[in-house]
């Protein structure tokens, strides 16, 4: 692979990722920076920042996601929207979602140096709360310019109790001013997004760039399960209603279910669960936990699922428990715009890439915009395809190369009309 020259300025990027990543750094590596959180607003005001000294126009908007916007020749025209998140896990690394925004910046803030204007108002963005940890539903603010929140959303609560509505007045938004923050239809062309793979191919195929061809449709659920609790010496082993026991043996059926196809990328996770009443000599009454279903195959997933719920009822009616399952999440795979994906093929030929094509486990922003927009995604390599830890990495090279991907496709994009 012989690249050309990268036009982007790779030392201003690498800079500004490092210096974000002291926000909210646990560790050596690792950061944590919850949505709607101190160091979330601190990154976000950061950020804002560079836009400003870039030449764009910032703003905050009400559902708590950074705007910066570029005008083209024709300021009515639809908006090209380039983007992605900078709250991270709890346990996360100084990569994702980042590298995506700072990159979209470095695009646009390259183009400025270079006297480029876009034929229409480029907007980079940087969406709240994609990860969803925080109050177990993710793509909010991306969902939220979209007008696609669902009942209830700001009543959510995080595991201290604080409701959304109140971490959004906190980090400064006005919930009662939603609608002035979300996006006409047709008012937004585009989106590209740029994102570490988080998983292990392109190191597999010795690749530094991919190039997206759509995502995975995630289905989120929580399922509640409730026994009876008891003294955990006296209560023989037959008489016992462990709701515990049940969500273990849910759990396992999930993970086989899951693996049945090994050649099939269908994958099942449970990761938060929590106990009631919680005490080591107390047989557990209640448990609650998530379930995070996704395939690329919809029909697949829904054959999973369908399998799963049998199971659970059978596991609870085995245990004598009860039984509650609602579902958080529930998207289809959405694939990416071939005119889209032709570009980026086209310019990674151009300069010497040769970005493979692989698709997308983990969901993005680019999901929800999938629904309002055409979109394509570039993924950077990342080391052993670690993500959502603090050992996350991807070198700045490839992430260098990634963007100037980014920067081309842009170009292209940014000049359609004239």
């Amino acid at each position: 692979m012989v690249v050309q020259t990268v036009t982007i300025n790779k030392l201003r990027l690498e800079q500004r990722i490092n210096e974000l990543s002291q926000i909210g750094k646990i560790g050596e590596t690792g950061v944590c920076r919850l949505t709607l959180s101190n160091e979330d607003r601190e990154a976000v005001e950061t950020v804002k920042k560079w836009m400003e000294e870039a030449g764009l126009t910032a703003r905050i908007d009400h559902f708590g996601n950074l705007i910066g916007r570029l005008e083209g020749k024709h300021r009515e025209a639809p908006i090209l929207m380039l983007g992605s998140h900078i709250d991270s896990q709890p346990y996360g690394g100084r990569f994702d979602g980042v590298i995506g925004v700072l990159g979209a910046l470095e695009v646009v803030q390259t183009m400025q140096e270079k006297n480029i204007v876009p034929s229409m108002p480029i907007e980079v963005i940087a969406f709240s709360d994609e990860e969803g940890c925080r109050f177990n539903k993710g793509l909010f603010g991306v969902r939220g310019i979209l007008g696609k929140l669902e009942d209830g959303e700001l009543e959510r609560t995080d595991k201290n109790g604080v409701t959304r509505r109140e971490a959004l007045i906190q980090f400064g938004c006005d919930p009662t001013k939603l609608k002035e923050s979300e996006y006409p239809q047709g008012s937004i062309s585009a989106f590209l997004e740029m994102h570490i793979e988080q998983g292990p191919i392109l190191e597999a195929k010795d690749a530094p760039v991919g190039i997206v061809t759509g995502i995975s449709g995630p289905l989120w659920l929580t399922v509640e399960l409730e026994g009876f609790a008891g003294h955990a010496g006296s209560v023989p082993m037959p008489m016992r209603k462990d709701a515990l026991v049940g969500a273990a043996k849910i759990i396992v059926a999930l993970n086989e279910l899951a693996s049945q196809d090994l050649n099939a990328p269908t994958v099942g996770t449970v990761g938060s669960m929590s106990i009631f009443p919680d005490s080591r000599n107390i047989i557990p009454e209640k448990v609650s936990f998530t379930v995070d279903l996704r395939d690329i195959d919809i029909d697949r997933r829904h054959r999973i699922e369908e399998q799963l719920r049998t199971r659970i009822a059978v596991i609870t009616e085995e245990h004598g428990l009860t039984c509650k399952i609602s579902e958080d999440t529930n998207s289809e795979p959405r694939y990416c715009s071939e005119r889209i994906m032709n570009i980026m093929r086209n310019e990674s030929e151009q300069i010497g890439l040769n970005a493979i094509e692989l698709m997308s486990g983990p969901f993005h922003d680019s999901l929800a915009m999938s629904y309002e927009c055409e979109y394509g995604m570039i993924f950077v390599r990342c080391k052993d395809g670690i993500s959502h830890n603090p050992k996350e990495f991807s070198a700045f090279e490839d992430i260098s190369l990634g963007t100037e991907l980014l920067f081309r496709t842009t170009i292209k994009m940014a000049s359609e009309g004239e």
